[in-house]
């Protein structure tokens, strides 16, 4: 078998494109949450989610991964497996079965809320990266939005554990594969491949050891997932955050996953009848300044 050599098509995408493949991600990710919590009132358990989500990209990007191979040479196995925990198949479940049992506010809060912060700190403590003044000072206000979304939210509604447990769980598995993938020298569209494809197979296995009931759930049900979680989240979001890790770096593309709490506490607000007050515009506008900083456009050059 001959060896397989991966160019790196990205290192030439503008910053731009950067910047729209990560508002692209979390726009589609707020929408993945209120689909998500939305299903926990459906006959769909997390396996049939799963099964959904990346049985969909699994066929559209056949071609890469059936090129690339399951075990592409050249990707150390330890970077393999973390992009495939924490983006696939792991985070998945965890963050799903929190999500079933969560407000899509506190969720957004929870989850994506806590990813920036969990990426900067990896880079800093493992990779030993040094952000400038001005990116901590984006990412304290972010943690300052964060904190008034989550204020408001305690003070409306006890939460489970597992929201305070699985949920920034899931946020570090999905940082430890933001550093994973932009050191393993794939493209966007190789590591989705491959993160698909394994994730679809560790279901297909959990299918058969307690059952799917995708055959019985009504069409429309599975028609929302398929395009929400298959199409949106499973394919399009994951190779957009892609595109974005290469053009920005990993701490800086992750710092737009913190927009995620405010879309889906408005979305919450616009769809679920959920209120929308001071706090919540207030969060919307330190965050987005967060943001703002923290992918370093008030930085010197």
């Amino acid at each position: 078998m001959s060896a397989v050599t991966f160019t790196n098509n990205e290192k030439s995408t503008s910053t731009s494109v950067g910047y729209a493949g990560a508002v692209v991600t979390v726009l589609i990710w707020a929408a993945w949450i209120l689909a998500t919590r939305h299903s926990a009132a459906t006959q769909l358990g997390t396996i049939d989610i799963g099964l959904i989500r990346y049985g969909i990209p699994v066929l559209v990007l056949a071609p890469v991964w059936l090129k690339t191979g399951l075990l592409p040479k050249g990707v150390p196995l330890r970077l393999l497996a973390t992009m495939v925990a924490g983006a696939g198949a792991v985070f998945f479940q965890l963050t799903t079965s929190a999500i079933h049992s969560t407000p899509a506010s506190a969720a957004g809060i929870l989850l994506g809320g806590s990813m920036p912060l969990a990426t900067a700190l990896i880079g800093v403590i493992v990779f030993r990266e040094r952000p400038d003044f001005m990116r901590v000072l984006g990412l304290a206000a972010i943690v300052g939005g964060v904190a008034i979304l989550l204020v408001r939210s305690l003070a409306g509604a006890a939460l489970p554990w597992t929201s305070f447990v699985l949920l920034p769980m899931g946020a570090i598995l999905w940082a430890s594969y933001t550093h994973a993938f932009r050191r393993s020298g794939l493209t966007a569209l190789q590591a989705s491949a491959l993160i698909a494809i394994w994730s679809f197979l560790i279901h297909i296995g959990l299918a058969v050891a307690f059952g799917t009931s995708i055959a019985s759930a009504p069409l429309g049900e599975v028609g929302l997932q398929v395009l929400s979680q298959g199409v949106l989240s499973g394919l399009a979001a994951t190779v957009a955050y892609g595109l974005a890790v290469h053009a920005l770096g990993g701490t800086q593309a992750a710092a737009f996953t913190a927009i995620t709490p405010v879309l889906a506490t408005m979305g919450g607000g616009l769809l679920l009848g959920e209120e929308i007050g001071i706090a919540e515009i207030a969060a919307a506008v330190i965050t987005g300044l967060g943001v703002a900083l923290s992918t370093g456009i008030a930085s010197r050059r």
